[in-house]
Parts: C-alpha cells; structure tokens; sequence
C-alpha cells in the first residue's frame, strides 16, 4: 500500500473519532418553551396592571405656587370639583363630594363675602402656601377643611391694601386651623395652628394663641390704625361651654359655637390698646373661662 493512501485512511479515521454528538433537541425545546411561558406571563401582568389605571392616570404636576421647579410625578387624575356654592352637603355641613363644609351660620360670612368666594380663597391659599403632598409643608386639600369664618381684611403698613381673610379649620390634626390672608384674590400670607400645642393644662376656653391678626393692626401703625376696623376672635370650646361672650374696645359680642369652635366679630371705630376680653359660660350660667386670669392670654397688644 501506498504512502499516500495510508495517509487518506488514517485521516478519516481521526475525522469519524473527532465528530461532535448531535445537537440536545428535547433540552433546547424545554428551554424554548419555559422562556415563551414566562414572557407570556409578564406581558399579562403588565396588561392586567394598565387595565386597572384609568385612562390619564398619569400627569406633570407642577410645584407649589409657582416658587419651585416643576416634577415629573404620577398624580391620580380627578375631575374638575362642582362650584363650592352648589357642592351638596349633609345634615352636619360636611360637603358630599369636593370643596370646603360650611360654616355653622351665614353670619359667619361677612362684609358680602360669598361661601362659593370662601370657598376659593381657601383653594388659592392652599396651593399657594402649602407644601408638596406628604411632606412637612402639606396643608392638605379644601375638602379636608370647614370654613369657620370670611371677613374683610384692612390693609395695614406691613400688608398694604385691604383685602379678606378666610379661616378652614379641620379635625386632624386636633383643632388644625388656617387663617388665609388674600389681596385681590390672591394670596398673601397664612398662619397655622393647632390645638395640640395648647397642652394638658388647657381650659374649657382656648382662644387661638396665634389668632392676633384677626384683631389687630401691625405694630409698625401703633397709635393710628385705620379705621373702622373689622376684628375678629377665635379659639376652641369644649362640649361643657354653652356661651362665649367677646368685648372689645367699644363693642361686644356673642360668639358662634362651631363644631368644637368659637368665632367672634365686630367693628372698631377707635383705636384700643387692650386685647379682647373673653369669657365662657356653662349652660348653667355659670363663668368657666375668663382672658384676665388666664396665665396664658396676652391682655395687652403690643
């Protein structure tokens, strides 16, 4: 035999003992099959996921009044809220569906002071004052709140020109009040409060301790302030309290009784330089609160 033919024969002997084993069918197909089951799988659940957002479910919302950059954040998507006027409400003043309840009395709106204009001066304060929803700075939305109070706002030198201020109370946190300062429908400035800083020594009458606005000009005017003058006091009761009696200056006044809430109001036509004078009476009759031996109450303005 021929060098060269023993060659070729050795050849395909190694090429036979080096061929690959077939490719493993059954495993590729297990695999194939367990990867399209589970892309299937996701896909479904991402469906099911769209199906249960409604349509715009996802919105810009924008920052607070117009002070801070605006983000990117998914936002439930609502429909534009009734009129404040025609919101229906319950027995109680809770409105049943979007914006502010209302106030126990019509006489707790003043000076021509609408509930449906209310209504929106507490909107407007809101956006424009509170913080991003969940934080610190969150006030929460109209609907959370009762107004308790609208009157006219004289403009002083510190905040010139006049204008009206709305006060929102809620429950929670305990005795949480807002009172909305507004110049020309915008707004100006907002001061809060709760009860809960009052402390366990409280007394049946608390007038709000930060309510000075209400009834008082700026410091910077001392001695000439403009006049007339609406005032107005408000603080919390409790159940025992049937009466709260208010003077100041010149006038008196019966209070309203608010849900757990006192709301006082009068006129000046002079300048005073004592603070109003508070009292609550049971329903006996009997003085369970007065603002001259309360520890707590600055009987003086500054």
């Amino acid at each position: 035999m021929g060098f060269e033919q023993r060659m070729r024969e050795l050849l395909a002997e190694d090429a036979y003992a080096v061929q690959p084993s077939s490719a493993p069918y059954p495993a590729i197909r297990r695999r194939g099959l367990a990867e399209r089951r589970r892309r299937v799988a996701v896909t479904g659940a991402a469906l099911a996921a769209l199906a249960a957002v409604p349509v715009g479910a996802y919105a810009v919302a924008g920052g607070s009044g117009g002070r801070g950059a605006d983000t990117a954040a998914p936002k439930p998507s609502v429909s534009a809220p009734p009129s404040p006027a025609a919101s229906p409400t319950t027995s109680s003043g809770t409105p049943s569906s979007g914006g502010p309840a209302r106030p126990a009395t019509d006489g707790q709106l003043l000076d021509g002071i609408t509930f449906a204009q209310a209504a929106d001066g507490l909107a407007e304060c809101l956006t424009a004052e509170g913080g991003p929803a969940l934080s610190a700075g969150d006030l929460g939305e109209p609907e959370d709140y009762r107004i308790v109070l609208a009157m006219k706002k004289t403009g002083d030198s510190n905040a010139p020109g006049d204008g009206m201020y709305v006060v929102a109370v809620k429950e929670q946190p305990a005795g949480f009040r807002v009172v909305c300062s507004l110049t020309d429908g915008v707004s100006s400035g907002i001061s809060t409060s709760s009860s809960e800083a009052g402390g366990p020594d409280a007394g049946p009458v608390v007038p709000d301790i930060n309510g000075g606005d209400l009834y008082q000009q700026s410091i910077m005017d001392k001695g000439n302030w403009k006049l007339p003058f609406r005032w107005g006091v408000i603080g919390t009761v409790e159940p025992s309290v049937a009466e709260v009696t208010v003077s100041y200056g010149e006038t008196s006044a019966t209070a309203t009784l608010d849900h757990g809430w006192f709301v006082a109001v009068g006129t000046l036509n002079r300048q005073v330089t004592l603070a109003p004078h508070i009292k609550g009476f049971d329903a006996a009759g009997k003085l369970v609160y007065d603002s001259d031996t309360d520890s707590s109450y600055e009987r003086t303005l500054p």
